[in-house]
């Protein structure tokens, strides 16, 4: 029974020496974000400009 004991206790400190020193994912893969064309602020603006400039053309 103690040696089962043992070997958990050292599972668990391999799993958490891992965890904190082993394991380097790169950060920036995980968080990139690709925008869609409806939530890019760009786009948007130059919806909105051909829009208005749609409604002058209209208006003349």
């Amino acid at each position: 029974m103690l040696y089962v004991l043992a070997l958990i206790g050292a599972l668990t400190i391999a799993v958490l020496l891992w965890r904190a020193f082993g394991s380097a994912r790169p950060e920036s893969v995980a968080t990139r974000r690709f925008v869609a064309p409806d939530d890019d602020p760009e786009f948007l603006r130059k919806l909105g400009e051909q829009q208005s400039k749609q409604k002058r053309q209209d208006e003349e």
